[in-house]
């Protein structure tokens, strides 16, 4: 099923917004509040605005530097193509633009991917970091749901997500779907081993829902058990992405351990 015709949204940016050319493509990315720099990453099909819930206390203690990754919301992608790796070097090119050498970051799903690759490649860099329902690797029922998706089995708030962040319109959409079909056959893209993240220098908060549909909750466990010094908290209950449940005290936890006794 295809997702019904409609007109692009507005071409119009946030008054925080701005967009730079990192390579071939144009990247935005929107800033808020003061202090040390704090990036946040979306998840596949999202944008900036899946962080907009959480920008008002964040951005009292932190620079928030919130990323559109390639080929999603205003972020263009020529190629036409996706993979992590490629999402944090894009990163890593605009943080060097805004003279950014040291911050902590967040990343939800693909961005907490995105993130293992920054955290793997550049360990130096980031001070703290919250993976939330990341993972190392795909497993089999995940790489299954994403071989299936099209935008008609996809729930009603995932297609209202993608609707409100794909500022390219209907085709953005196909075009996103696609890439996420085409990563159900990538073995390269996340193929994160226990030695390769015992490299990780930064303090790691590992988020997860013990309902996650696409990552058993004994993948969170193993990454936590992989990175040297971090820390678990699994959500009873929680789906993927469990952060927006109102009885989920995510941004009060992630601040307390972003801004704990050990931060640099």
């Amino acid at each position: 099923m295809k997702p019904k015709a409609r007109k692009p949204p507005s071409k119009q940016t946030s008054t925080r917004g701005h967009t730079v050319q990192i390579d071939n493509i144009e990247m935005y990315y929107e800033e808020y509040g003061a202090g040390k720099p704090l990036v946040l990453l979306h998840g596949f099909g999202g944008c900036a605005r899946n962080w907009h819930p959480f920008t008002a206390k964040l951005s009292e203690r932190h620079r928030l530097i919130i990323v559109d990754l390639r080929g999603h919301g205003r972020s263009t992608n020529p190629e036409n193509k996706f993979t992590h790796r490629e999402a944090a070097g894009d990163v890593f090119l605009l943080l060097e633009k805004l003279g950014v050498s040291h911050f902590s970051a967040m990343g939800m799903s693909s961005g907490g991917m995105t993130l293992l690759h920054m955290a793997t490649s550049q360990p130096k860099r980031i001070d703290s970091m919250v993976l939330i329902s990341a993972t190392s690797h795909f497993p089999d029922q995940a790489r299954t749901i994403m071989r299936r998706a099209s935008f008609g089995t996809m729930p009603q708030q995932v297609q209202e997500m993608y609707r409100e962040c794909a500022h390219r319109g209907d085709e953005q959409i196909r075009q996103l779907i696609a890439q996420f079909n085409a990563l159900s056959e990538d073995y390269d893209d996340m193929n994160f081993t226990a030695q390769i993240l015992s490299n990780i220098a930064a303090r790691t908060l590992v988020v997860h829902g013990d309902r996650d549909r696409f990552f058993p909750v004994e993948i969170p466990v193993s990454i936590y058990r992989s990175i040297p010094d971090a820390a678990l908290w699994i959500i009873p209950g929680g789906d993927h992405v469990p952060i927006y449940d109102p009885k989920v005290p995510f941004t009060s936890t992630a601040l307390q351990f972003l801004d704990g006794p050990h931060s640099r």
